[in-house]
């Protein structure tokens, strides 16, 4: 006979898909009414103002915290809620596999660029020093972050770029992190400056109420820096 605990997992086995807590918690309900039934008297007993429902996502949620589903889940707390699915032996460590390559990856790339750079002209070094620069200038006057990123990545298993200016370009680092290690074509200049200009464009509809200034003659400015460097 099951526990508690076996229930909730025995839940989660039933989709492939990735749930919230609370998404989890239901299913439990919609799967094990006894549970949910159980769980709603408990909570009619509790000093705060809860359901049955939030019962089982609470203690599903301690579970996890406590390790209870260690060997069993993949848990994603990349954002918030954090989502989790369940995860077979293999899978598990298969993804414990990737997370130390994940882990290790700085350092490799570290090397690579520290390599590289032994290998650059004066003004090659200039360049990538002015695009790190103009990328925290754009933090700076206008409150997004770009990062300086290598069209070609430097840790692709296909085709590995080099640290190199003419591999460099400007992404939002949310678009950074959707690119990963993968390799894009490098923007030409025009579109990196209509990239820029788009997601200035973007931020300034709520500039006000992220209290920036956005000034467009300081963005002209630094964009025709970029063009001498690009």
């Amino acid at each position: 006979m099951m526990n508690i605990t076996e229930k909730y997992l025995e839940t989660i086995k039933s989709t492939s898909e990735w749930l919230t807590i609370s998404e989890w918690a239901v299913k439990v309900g919609e799967q094990y009414p006894d549970l949910l039934a159980k769980a709603e008297i408990e909570a009619c007993n509790q000093a705060n103002d809860t359901t049955g429902v939030r019962e089982i996502a609470a203690r599903i949620s301690s579970a996890i915290s406590r390790g209870a589903y260690v060997n069993d889940l993949d848990i994603d707390a990349s954002e918030r809620p954090r989502k989790v699915r369940y995860a077979t032996a293999e899978e598990i460590k298969q993804h414990e596999a990737e997370e130390v390559e994940d882990d290790v990856a700085p350092l490799r790339r570290d090397e690579i660029i520290k390599r590289d750079l032994a290998c650059l002209t004066t003004q090659e070094s200039y360049r990538i020093t002015e695009l790190e620069t103009l990328a925290k200038l754009l933090k700076q006057f206008f409150s997004l972050d770009f990062e300086v990123d290598h069209a070609q990545a430097l840790l692709n298993n296909h085709a590995h770029g080099k640290h190199h200016p003419d591999n460099l370009q400007l992404l939002l680092k949310i678009h950074n992190g959707k690119k990963n290690s993968n390799n894009w074509q490098r923007f030409t200049i025009d579109e990196q400056l209509d990239y820029i200009r788009v997601a200035v464009r973007l931020q300034g509809i709520i500039a006000s109420r992220l209290s920036v200034e956005m000034v467009g003659e300081v963005l002209e400015s630094l964009l025709e820096r970029l063009k001498k460097v690009y």
